[in-house]
């Protein structure tokens, strides 16, 4: 295995972290009384922010996005198990396993992160270390070769793909331009929603002890 902090490299150790998470975690994935849908809560809550950390700062070739897609394809056909036609067993297909996840998959995950983090770049102030460095341009002499993929070149051409064109314009639009890139709202069995959960009981917790403190007064 390829060591380094390449984009590749990168990939592959995100992809491996998520399996060791995917086998500490399979017997919640083998039980028959959980259902399906809860399997799947379960993959996109517990497995997938592993192997999408940090993937908004990446620039994905097609073979990392082909990497991350079988890897989630080998779950989804654990999850999703074979079906039966013809009188015998066949395993689904990637079509197949692709309209019963309605088309959503790591990789359109990724690109909306890097939407969102092309964002939080704009609304950034001016004087910030890392807005200056996604605005200026280094002026020196190119490799020869293929030119490198730019991550803001990514992300403009996800959002062509969307059928947004003038994005810059649509950004200003808006209170504090969050029309466009507004952050994805955490979903049930979210970390930011226990953390949340946890505050709350803490306070109640502390507002406990201040009355017993103030009746044994």
């Amino acid at each position: 295995m390829a060591v380094g902090f390449t984009v590749e490299c990168m990939t592959i150790a995100r992809i491996l972290a998520g399996n060791r998470t995917y086998f500490a975690a399979i017997s919640l994935f083998r039980r028959r009384i959980l259902s399906r849908a809860t399997k799947i809560i379960l993959y996109k809550t517990h497995i997938r922010p592993v192997v999408s950390y940090g993937a908004e700062v990446w620039t994905l070739t097609r073979k990392e996005e082909q990497a991350l897609l079988i890897f989630e394809r080998k779950i989804f056909s654990r999850m999703y198990g074979p079906k039966y036609e013809n009188g015998e067993w066949k395993r689904r297909t990637n079509r197949e396993q692709e309209e019963m996840s309605k088309g959503e998959n790591t990789v359109k995950s990724i690109k909306g992160q890097r939407i969102s983090r092309l964002g939080h770049l704009e609304r950034m102030e001016e004087d910030k270390m890392t807005k200056k460095m996604f605005t200026q341009k280094l002026e020196r002499t190119r490799r020869r070769g293929r030119p490198r993929k730019r991550w803001k070149e990514e992300v403009e051409r996800d959002l062509r793909v969307l059928g947004v064109r003038r994005w810059r314009e649509l950004w200003q639009i808006g209170k504090n331009g969050r029309t466009l890139f507004d952050r994805p709202k955490p979903t049930v069995g979210c970390s930011a929603n226990g953390r949340r959960r946890r505050r709350r009981r803490r306070r109640r917790r502390r507002r406990r002890r201040r009355r017993s403190m103030t009746t044994a007064v």
